[in-house]
């Protein structure tokens, strides 16, 4: 007669490229003294090497955004991986635009061990707006001001993609795949992230992680909101138009290029986990600080002339459709992001710059685009006499969408902000993610 044998169940990661799976694994001990010894010892590890795994968290639903299908994601594919993992849950699902961002200013957070965002980009940006701003007041820093010196939020935010492009998960983890965003969060991972402010005559307008764009992105984003009937597809159809149509826009961009010239934006530097440009940033950059807003003015460069883009991302602001992004060397949390210049030129150059967000092909290499790291802008559209600028002020006043053709408006991560001047400064890991960046797989 065989003697009893004694069974016990192990959960695991496994990795294939940048998709994380769970996997299971079956011990057999010939006792039950045997099988609690090897229970108790794989647990002891993982206290030993999980101190950074969270234990409760504040989940965010976002049951319109992307094709919604935030709470059937979350409910028949991650609710159970954070139960699996011992990890209390306190879900809302959100009923109106900014929420979340309304909830984690007011609410009690000591509690939660992270805030999770189940939704898109927009999703993601009330997450980031709401922390940073509840961070601050607690802080006792009026974040308002340009030249503030914000304090870096403690919460981990993690994101399960749900939503259209899912930029910032994408950039982020090399996929947008919500099972490999649950066990990221579950493992505990720690990524920090640089965080961009646009300001208007120094007054704080929003933050942004990815793309800050005037010109064609702007332009978009207003005659898209035309087309809302449409749905989705009304981006597509925006963005024809707006190619046909052209347009350029004069003014002055200033911006403050990074001294550090071992870091450019076309060095192939791939920002990979544990990367090294990230890490050896902060202590230059703590010198720096105080630094960046008061340099003296021959620290600054400028340009002048017509644009038919301007584009700012602190990431590479990769998605599946652009695999590289607009950056594709742009960093994670080395306290710069990318300025993207391109100039007035025809329809089929600025076709050729299109294209090559998405075929891989290097898309600084045209005679119209030029890109710099920097670690602050600031834009000055050209100066309209006061007739022509009292009517602009009139129609974005009776409508934001009218088309105004003598200056562009600002795409800030999908938002619209209306006015052409604009200053943007980057804060130096201001944030931090339940991620590891983008492994790199290429020895295996």
């Amino acid at each position: 007669m065989a003697a009893p044998s004694h069974q016990f169940t192990v959960f695991h990661v496994c990795r294939k490229s940048q998709r994380w799976s769970l996997q299971v694994v079956t011990f057999t001990a010939p006792d039950a003294q045997v099988a609690h010894s090897w229970v108790q010892s794989i647990q002891e590890r993982i206290h030993q090497t999980g101190h950074l795994r969270p234990r409760k968290l504040l989940v965010f639903i976002n049951p319109y955004g992307g094709c919604g299908k935030g709470s059937q994601i979350y409910y028949t594919k991650i609710s159970h991986l954070f139960q699996l993992a011992g990890i209390d849950s306190v879900v809302i699902e959100t009923t109106r635009a900014n929420h979340a961002r309304d909830y984690l200013i007011e609410a009690d957070l000591q509690q939660y061990d992270g805030v999770v965002c189940v939704g898109g980009d927009g999703m993601f940006s009330e997450l980031l707006h709401g922390l940073v701003k509840r961070t601050q007041s607690d802080s006792g820093v009026c974040e308002d001001k340009e030249d503030a010196k914000l304090a870096p939020c403690n919460l981990r935010i993690g994101i399960i993609p749900a939503g259209s492009t899912d930029c910032v998960c994408f950039a982020t983890m090399g996929i947008n795949d919500p099972v490999t965003s649950a066990l990221h969060i579950i493992i505990g991972d720690t990524q920090p992230l640089d965080v961009c402010a646009s300001y208007h005559n120094g007054e704080l307008m929003k933050y942004s992680v990815s793309l800050i764009g005037y010109g064609f992105f702007g332009d978009v984003l207003r005659e898209s909101e035309n087309m809302r009937w449409v749905g989705p597809i009304r981006y597509d159809l925006a963005g024809f138009k707006t190619v046909l149509g052209n347009r350029s826009y004069r003014g002055t961009v200033e911006f403050l290029e990074t001294a550090d010239r071992n870091s450019t934006p076309r060095d192939n530097t791939r920002c990979r986990t544990g990367c090294l440009v990230c890490s050896e940033s902060s202590g230059r950059l703590n010198e720096m600080a105080a630094e960046s807003q008061d340099c003296v003015s021959d620290s600054w460069r400028t340009v002048t002339g017509s644009f038919t883009a301007l584009n700012i991302t602190g990431i590479s602001s990769a998605c599946p459709k652009s695999q590289d992004g607009l950056s594709p060397t742009a960093h994670l949390a080395d306290g710069t992001a990318d300025l993207i210049i391109v100039r007035e030129c025809s329809t089929y150059q600025f076709l050729r710059y299109l294209s090559r967000l998405t075929n891989r092909k290097d898309q600084f290499a045209l005679p119209n685009v030029e890109v710099h790291r920097i670690h602050a802008m600031r834009f000055i559209p050209e100066q309209l006499d006061e007739e022509k600028e009292i009517q602009r002020e009139k129609r974005l006043f009776a409508c934001p969408c009218t088309e105004v053709l003598d200056t562009s408006t600002w795409n800030c991560d999908g938002e619209i902000l209306n006015c052409a001047q604009l200053s943007v400064r980057v804060h130096h890991q201001l944030i931090q993610l339940f991620a590891r960046g983008i492994e790199d797989t290429s020895s295996s």
